[in-house]
């Protein structure tokens, strides 16, 4: 997380605390005001004329945060130079501006954190809150934060309440807001029997370590003399401070790989010592107790091994990996579900397949009875058809003699149908003759129409010297008119005709395929009588001389009905 973006945290808040609507626009006049002090806070220097040329009031009505962020990045965020204000005083502009509107703790003054606690547990949230709007923190960040301030107060914290707690809390966006978060430490629920000012000193601890700054005693170069100084850890400097305001910075320590931090022995009146050499210098150090000294002296080595590593902070990096193994459970957790559905489903798989087994044996059984129903059946019928053989037989004889009556009679259907239909042509090439003829008489009569169209335009030239021929022209072109229109209808009578004639021909064409259709149906069905009747004499053959036991066939052929071959060799040369 770079400098703009923990800027741009605050910054959200107070411009959220500033649109009291909840509509997302904020007055151009409080924007002016918030922008001003920003510019005070942040140590950059501006035009207040162009301030308010900037922000003066017109009809575009209140702005947006995306349309204020323009303005914020290119006047303000850009010129931000890190180290060149101190950030707290930032922090408690955002947070004043918000908390009037948003924080609301006991009116009672039975809150368990004071205001000051409340501000400095709100700049833990933003450095741990998710980089999203808007802003919120994960339960797992709720729990690392509240274990590291009971762990400073010696106090075990129950991980079991707190997973109760945020399972019944609502949470948007996968996490719970600063708000939410204030008045679950306000509650006292995790932190009952404990007094404020315990955690005050508790949440100081946690504040200073995770912004990793407090007070030293250091020793002088030159004096050698001890001064208590404020110093401010990153992973690129160890800068100190005459006081926590930063003010009025005293020095820095450039830190690379070349440093290194090593305890030294009481000496000079100075107990928890330690000291950081550099290529060109040793800087001499005091902690208040040995705690202190062991925090201080990991927080520079783990600085100077990110600044090798080119990481900005250690908490941000411990944030980083924590985020990283966050996505690594969750992914873990969506593949071990997976894992379990599939098993879920080959489980089913293996149900369903049971199952089917199960019908496959039960179809298998009821195949086997109705298999032997079908051989009952099957030795039944035969019996029956024995003895019906020899009435089809004769009913056959007779349909084919019927049939072959009817054949007859259908042929000579057929034969006066194709004399109709050779008529119905002749006339329907008659009555083209004559539609034809009438065309051309049509076609004489448009040339004697465009003649005449000629010779009135001669006419109309010469209007005054042929006003007698005009009139007969009048009078032949009424009795062209005549004509056509008796032509005209000659036409339409010729026309009728020709359409019943062409609907006669398509009905006997219509005759001719249904004769046509019926013919074969004929044909299929004696066919299909002289199958029948040649299958009966065998069968005939067979029943009439019954098999013994022990017997072999013999060929019937020559057997007992010898008479029914002249018959069917007959009925065979009918056939074809």
């Amino acid at each position: 997380m770079d400098l703009r973006a923990e800027l741009l945290k605050s910054i959200w808040y107070a411009f959220t605390a500033l649109d009291v609507e909840k509509s997302g626009k904020v007055s151009k006049s409080q924007l002016k005001v918030l922008s001003h002090n920003l510019y005070t806070v942040l140590c950059i220097p501006h035009d207040p004329v162009a301030l308010e040329e900037h922000f003066r009031d017109d009809d575009d009505g209140p702005v947006s945060s995306q349309g204020y962020m323009p303005y914020l990045n290119k006047y303000i965020l850009d010129k931000v130079e890190e180290g060149a204000f101190v950030k707290e005083n930032f922090d408690e502009l955002c947070w004043t501006l918000t908390a009037k509107k948003n924080y609301k703790p006991d009116r009672n003054g039975n809150s368990v954190i004071s205001h000051q606690d409340a501000f400095k547990l709100w700049c833990l949230f933003n450095f741990l809150s998710e980089d999203k709007y808007p802003l919120v923190m994960v339960p797992d960040e709720v729990e690392y934060l509240l274990k590291k301030i009971c762990t400073a107060m010696n106090v075990e914290l129950n991980s079991c309440e707190l997973e109760d707690y945020l399972s019944q809390e609502p949470q948007g966006q996968g996490g719970l807001t600063v708000w939410q978060f204030l008045d679950m430490v306000n509650s006292g629920r995790f932190l009952r029997g404990i007094e404020q000012e315990a955690i005050s000193m508790a949440v100081e601890e946690v504040y200073q370590e995770v912004i990793e700054d407090g007070y030293l005693w250091k020793k002088g170069q030159l004096r050698r003399n001890w001064s208590e100084r404020w110093f401010m850890l990153k992973p690129s400097a160890l800068s100190y401070y005459m006081s926590e305001e930063r003010k009025e910075k005293k020095g820095s320590i450039a830190l690379d790989k070349h440093c290194c931090v090593e305890v030294l022995p009481d000496r000079d009146g100075k107990r928890c010592m330690f000291c950081v050499k550099t290529s060109s210098r040793t800087y001499e150090m005091s902690a208040s107790d040995t705690r202190q000294r062991q925090e201080w002296t990991l927080a520079i080595q783990t600085a100077i091994r990110l600044q090798a590593e080119g990481k900005k902070s250690l908490h941000k990096d411990l944030k980083q990996k924590r985020r990283e193994q966050r996505e690594q459970r969750e992914q873990r957790k969506a593949a071990k579900e997976e894992e379990t559905q599939r098993l879920k489903q080959l489980q089913e798989e293996k149900e369903r397949k049971l199952q089917e087994l199960e019908l496959l044996k039960e179809a298998q059984r009821q195949a086997e009875i109705l298999l032997q129903e079908e051989e009952q059946r099957r030795r039944q019928q035969h019996e029956e058809m024995q003895r019906t053989l020899e009435i089809q037989l004769r009913e056959a004889e007779q349909a084919r003699a019927s049939m072959q009556a009817e054949m007859v009679l259908k042929e000579a259907e057929a034969e006066r149908q194709r004399k109709r239909i050779l008529e119905l042509e002749a006339m329907q090439e008659r009555l083209q003759e004559a539609l034809q003829q009438e065309v051309k008489a049509r076609q004489d009569e448009e040339a004697v129409r465009y003649a005449q169209a000629r010779l009135l335009a001669e006419e109309e030239e010469k209007l005054k010297q042929l006003m007698k021929l005009k009139e007969e022209q009048e009078e032949y072109i009424i009795k062209t008119q005549r004509e056509k229109q008796v032509l005209k209808q000659e036409m339409e009578n010729k026309n009728k005709c020709l359409e019943e004639a062409q609907k006669q021909l398509e009905e006997v064409r219509v005759n001719r395929q249904r004769v046509d259709q019926d013919v074969m149906a004929a044909q299929r069905k004696l066919r299909q009588a002289s199958t029948n009747v040649k299958h009966w004499n065998v069968q005939m053959n067979r029943l009439m001389h019954p098999i013994g036991p022990g017997d072999k066939r013999t060929n019937v052929s020559g057997g007992v009905f010898t008479g029914y071959q002249p018959l069917l060799s007959r009925r065979d040369s009918s056939l074809k």
